[in-house]
């Protein structure tokens, strides 16, 4: 039983990350459901401490990255087309990845600003930089944390 919650425990970790950076995955709170795996059934004891204080960083991390991409893209001048423009082109731009999503998000966001948002090149290229500087700091901060987490995992495993 102990090395099934071992390897769930790893396997919950490896999928955070892969969901810190695709969409639609919740990749933080499944690398901390991992934890939670280890501090239930783990083969050594993990104190309530390290899972509260995993979990706060978790929720922290949440907010944050949905906060940032809508406040990179305002302050460069963006809307919120801008924003969901970013998030389809990020989408579609999975079929290309990592290149893919990454241009996917950028362009996402140059056309929908220029489309629906009525905005001119240049300020839709501004709005564009916003909205990926703020996808790349949120996909980072949540990539951080998962293998951080990860990591930790590993340290109560062995």
């Amino acid at each position: 039983m102990e090395t099934i919650i071992i390897i769930l425990a790893i396997l919950a970790g490896v999928i955070g990350i892969a969901g810190s950076i695709l969409p639609g995955l919740p990749g933080t709170p499944i690398s901390w459901v991992g934890l939670l795996l280890l501090y239930i059934w783990g083969p050594e004891e993990m104190q309530m401490k390290t899972l509260i204080i995993w979990g706060v960083v978790v929720a922290i991390v949440s907010v944050v990255d949905y906060v940032v991409p809508m406040y990179f893209t305002k302050i460069t001048g963006g809307s919120r087309f801008a924003e969901r423009g970013a998030l389809v082109g990020l989408i579609l731009g999975i079929i290309f990845t990592p290149i893919g999503m990454i241009l996917g998000s950028f362009l996402g966001a140059f056309l929908s600003e220029m489309y629906w948002g009525k905005k001119s090149a240049g300020d839709a290229l501004k709005a564009a930089i916003g909205s990926f500087l703020g996808f790349i700091t949120g996909t980072g901060l949540k990539t951080i944390v998962s293998v951080l987490i990860l990591w930790r995992i590993f340290i109560f495993c062995f």
